[in-house]
Parts: structure tokens; C-alpha cells; sequence
């Protein structure tokens, strides 16, 4: 038995992929809005910002990317190999984010209790 084809018009993969690049150029603007921000952000809060708008921009582009991919996808087979490769390397990209959040949040701790005790 073979894989049914998914019998989508270039017009709807045109656009598809249109809508796709214009989300990402205005969360693009909204990540830089969000950047010079942070600036206001009194310290030790202002590096642990940084990060987490660094991984939730990196979470957004993965995103995007995907949807791209699937965006080009020809067969059901195909879709859900995709599907599952960015399952995989999200819950990878969460384990070193929580990694990354976590050893930021120690050191924020030491540094705002240096010379305290």
C-alpha cells in the first residue's frame, strides 16, 4: 500500500510560507523591542531577562523552521517524520534551557548575597 500523496496547491504552500516569514519578522521586532528593555530591568534581574528571552527566541525560530518543514512536506509519512524530529529536539533544547536557567539562577544567588554573611 503506498502513502497517499498530500495533494496541497503551490498557492497554499506559497502562502503558507508567506504567513510563516511574516509572524517570525514581527516576533523579530518584538524581540528587539524586548532587548533594549531589559536595560530598565534593575540588576540581578536584568541577566536572568537576557536569558530567558535568548531561549524563548531560540524556541521561536525552532518553531518557525518547523513549520517550514512541514510547510514542504509531500507525504503524511514525511510530516510526521518531521513531527517527531522536532519533538526530540525540543525536549533535548528544554533540558539544556532548564540547565542553562538553573546555573543562572545560582549564580544571581551568589552574587546578590557576596559579602552578606
Amino acid at each position: 500500500m503506498t502513502e497517499p500523496k498530500l495533494e496541497v496547491p503551490a498557492e497554499l504552500r506559497d502562502l503558507a510560507e508567506k504567513t510563516v516569514d511574516q509572524a517570525e519578522k514581527a516576533f523579530g521586532m518584538f524581540f528587539d523591542a524586548a532587548n533594549k528593555s531589559i536595560a530598565s530591568i534593575p540588576a540581578p534581574g536584568t541577566e536572568m531577562a537576557k536569558q530567558a528571552l535568548s531561549l524563548t527566541e531560540q524556541n521561536l525560530k525552532a518553531a518557525f523552521e518547523h513549520a517550514r518543514k512541514l510547510v514542504h512536506a509531500t507525504d503524511l509519512q514525511e510530516a510526521m517524520r518531521i513531527q517527531s524530529d522536532f519533538l526530540k529536539s525540543q525536549f533535548t533544547n528544554a533540558g539544556e534551557h532548564m540547565r542553562q536557567i538553573t546555573g543562572g539562577m545560582m549564580t544571581t544567588a551568589k552574587d546578590a548575597t557576596k559579602g552578606k554573611f
